[in-house]
């Protein structure tokens, strides 16, 4: 119980902390781009125009909302959290107490010493459906934070409070319109955890020497790098089910010309596809100006 509450509690508090640089991202996700860009360098220090950084973006909006309205949807967010956090402790738990009376068993000794990629795949099996049923259970909560960010671009005021968001989607789209984009998310977090865990193994398995005093670390610093690496893989569908939970919902930010209405998340995704905007938010430092679009820059300062 103890475990359960300090893992809230830390995860609210990094909520909380991060909120601002969520706001950034999913506005710029959306194709917000609401100051021109400068003249900066890349990380070759060459001169380039480039789109204001998360800094600049929260700058902006701290100007219009001050810096109270970085915090825009925080509440709902924070219910996801909390929310998700307990289902995903819960289920987890239940696979454990389900399995001690079978290591009581005499005939489960032999088992410990089967293929360790064997206990991967177990492993990864139960926290897939975890964090699945994790994310089935929040998701209106994910639908409402992305929209009342979103309204900022309109300067709307349609999903201002928790309860009022939730009568509108219902009223407005039904049970459905809570679910919008769920299916990219899901995949994304499915396939981002298999690929991590599998890579994980394979590093482990046959890269990393056994005999090193400090394998354990090594181990633990190889789950952080292939869970970095397979987040970058998998970000596609992050952004697919963000732009699909704020689809034509009534917000400026949901509609053409931030966003051309979609008829399904495979259409989002070929469109975006086609445009080169997969990785679109995906830096909030670096920023090159995306192809095809037109901005006052002045390249003279750039000879």
């Amino acid at each position: 119980m103890a475990d359960a509450a300090s893992q809230v509690l830390l995860g609210s508090g990094l909520t909380i902390l991060s909120q601002p640089l969520m706001y950034v991202k999913v506005l710029i996700q959306v194709g917000y781009e609401p100051l021109p860009p400068t003249v900066g360098r890349n990380i070759f220090g060459r001169q380039v125009c480039q789109l204001p950084g998360l800094f600049c973006y929260a700058q902006h909006i701290a100007s219009i909302d001050g810096k109270r309205g970085l915090f825009t949807g925080l509440t709902p967010r924070l219910c996801s959290g909390v929310l998700g956090t307990v289902v995903h402790g819960k289920v987890l738990q239940h696979y454990q107490e389900c399995e001690k009376p079978e290591e009581i068993v005499p005939g489960n000794v032999q088992k410990e010493g089967s293929s360790s990629f064997d206990r991967v795949i177990k492993e990864t099996t139960r926290e897939m459906i975890a964090r699945s049923a994790a994310t089935l259970i929040t998701h209106p909560f994910h639908v409402i934070t992305l929209r009342s960010m979103v309204q900022f671009i309109g300067r709307e005021s349609k999903y201002c409070g928790l309860c009022d968001s939730i009568l509108t989607i219902y009223r407005e789209e039904g049970i459905v319109g809570f679910f919008a984009g769920l299916i990219p998310r899901l995949l994304g977090d499915i396939i981002s955890l298999w690929l991590c865990n599998s890579l994980a193994y394979l590093v482990n398995t046959y890269a990393l020497d056994s005999g090193v005093s400090t394998m354990n670390e090594m181990k633990s610093y190889s789950q952080a790098v292939t869970g970095f690496f397979a987040s970058m893989l998998t970000y596609p569908f992050v952004l697919v089910s963000n732009l699909m939970a704020v689809n034509n919902c009534g917000l400026a930010g949901g509609s053409p010309p931030y966003s051309p209405i979609y008829t399904s998340w495979i259409d989002c995704w070929c469109m975006l596809q086609k445009a080169g905007n997969m990785s679109r938010g995906n830096s909030l430092f670096f920023r090159k100006v995306p192809f095809g679009k037109t901005y006052c820059c002045d390249l003279r300062m750039l000879i």
